[in-house]
């Protein structure tokens, strides 16, 4: 295995590419469909030599998520976390979190949700305490916003919740080439669950606060299974 300008690529870097194609096959396959030697053969290396790299089967898989992991953290996290508005940090957040979701690259996310139930013991737990932070980060953000006035009232884990309902099951539905891309999708869920709206003293907004909003089923909008 080397890289497109020829040099032979150190440890570090060969070991992502290993977690990155056995993410694609995994993906492609299910975690039970995809051997050892199927994935040694995609990383052009033998079944020895992917042991070298990789314990067994769980461990890779652990690896992979966890490098999922660290991928949201780059892509979504560290880019809103600093964001002092909470609601505009909710929909800077929503919409990260919906591209790297949306986008060829990012298999190792998808893993960690289709597959989350396949670890077990302590490598399970510590996926399970990395991705409650992300819970507590979106939990804050919501209370912040209910006692800033600038959402309708709302119980911290239902928005988590109901904000991560919407995103973390695009993968199931999103075609990268259906009738909508991914940036529409983000447009578009953004703005339903964060609509702008003024504040409850202002003229226009006697109404008070817009509320949380979700997403309306596939029954309710005349879609069907196979995705936007």
């Amino acid at each position: 295995m080397t890289n497109t300008g020829g040099r032979k690529p150190d440890e570090g870097e060969r070991y992502r590419a290993i977690l990155e194609t056995a993410a694609r096959l995994i993906c492609d396959r299910g975690y039970e469909g995809t051997s050892m030697q199927e994935i040694a053969a995609a990383c052009r290396m033998t079944k020895a030599g992917l042991y070298h790299h990789i314990q067994n089967k769980e461990q890779l898989l652990f690896a992979i998520m966890n490098y999922g992991m660290d991928l949201f953290e780059e892509q979504v996290l560290s880019r809103v976390q600093d964001i002092a508005n909470p609601v505009e940090r909710l929909r800077a957040c929503m919409r990260h979190n919906i591209l790297l979701v949306t986008r060829g690259w990012s298999k190792e996310v998808i893993i960690i949700l289709h597959e989350h139930a396949t670890l077990t013991g302590e490598t399970r737990a510590f996926i399970d305490a990395r991705k409650k932070k992300y819970v507590d980060f979106l939990e804050e953000a919501f209370s912040q916003a209910s006692q800033q006035g600038l959402i309708r009232p709302v119980d911290p884990t239902v928005g988590a919740f109901s904000f991560l309902g919407m995103v973390l099951w695009i993968y199931k539905w999103f075609k990268p080439d259906g009738r909508l891309t991914d940036e529409q999708i983000a447009d578009g869920m953004v703005g339903m669950l964060f609509p702008p709206f003024a504040a409850a003293g202002d003229t226009a907004g006697q109404a008070g606060p817009a509320p949380l909003r979700m997403v309306p089923s596939a029954s309710a909008t005349g879609t069907d299974s196979e995705g936007a």
